[in-house]
């Protein structure tokens, strides 16, 4: 079975300075990865470059998706072959309403895929049901872009997009920062149920929290560039317990 998403030896700098130094990682369809690591290890730089993200240079390495290489494909194709990221800070786009930027990123993929626009009644119809599948406050999908959202919101909005441009690979770049409990569960809930067979998850976390509620297949620690260590949920309880100073003194290679 072809992995949905195969990095090999991946290397990028940002302005000359390395930051991935050999980054291998295999994900298959149906899997959840948690990426877990301290600040500056490069969890959220091998978010950016999968993204395709301008101001980092890959340098090495290889990654495909779905077979094919995603280093040579533009950020928009990327999203319409169905990478979905969810940034750490989502951007707000004032005067852009929510449904009309719905209406022309579905109706991109759904023309990338070779399927008929969706009309007006068609999309509220969809939007109405994924809202209700996630638990979104319907409010929201009345609003601008992100536009005076809350941290909750914002991320909240993210998994409806989600839902609504049904992605094969999700890259969630640490969804759960600046949650609080209530919002993290929201979040984490519409996660569950976007789960499926045939969709994988990466998840970039710094805590052990957020995988209390969504319980991942692998876990893989980044250290200095590299994936250092893999598990299963059990590794993250460990360095919930021991914090990440003896993941340098025990994991890393001399």
């Amino acid at each position: 079975m072809t992995p949905v998403l195969e990095v090999k030896n991946l290397k990028a700098s940002v302005e000359g300075l390395p930051i991935l130094k050999g980054v291998d990682l295999t994900v298959y369809a149906g899997e959840l990865h948690a990426i877990m690591g301290p600040n500056g290890s490069g969890k959220s730089t091998l978010a950016s470059v999968l993204a395709g993200r301008e101001e980092y240079e890959v340098n090495g390495g290889t990654v495909l998706y779905q077979g094919e290489d995603l280093l040579e494909m533009e950020v928009d194709e990327r999203a319409r072959e169905g990478l979905f990221m969810a940034f750490q800070y989502p951007v707000e786009l004032p005067g852009v309403s929510m449904m009309n930027f719905l209406k022309q990123a579905v109706n991109s993929v759904r023309e990338h895929r070779g399927q008929k626009p969706l009309g007006a009644a068609a999309l509220l119809r969809m939007a109405k049901e994924k809202a209700a599948l996630i638990n979104l406050d319907s409010r929201l999908k009345k609003r601008s872009v992100n536009e005076g959202f809350s941290g909750g919101e914002k991320k909240r909005n993210e998994i409806f997009q989600l839902a609504m441009l049904d992605p094969r690979l999700a890259i969630l770049d640490e969804t759960d920062s600046g949650l609080d409990i209530d919002a993290l569960r929201s979040v984490a809930d519409g996660v569950n149920v976007l789960r499926t067979d045939d969709r994988a998850f990466v998840v970039i976390t710094h805590y052990q929290r957020l995988l209390n509620h969504i319980v991942p297949d692998y876990v893989h620690v980044m250290y200095d560039g590299r994936i250092v260590l893999s598990g299963n949920k059990e590794l993250a309880l460990q360095l919930e317990a021991r914090g990440y100073d003896w993941v340098s003194q025990e994991a890393v290679p001399a």
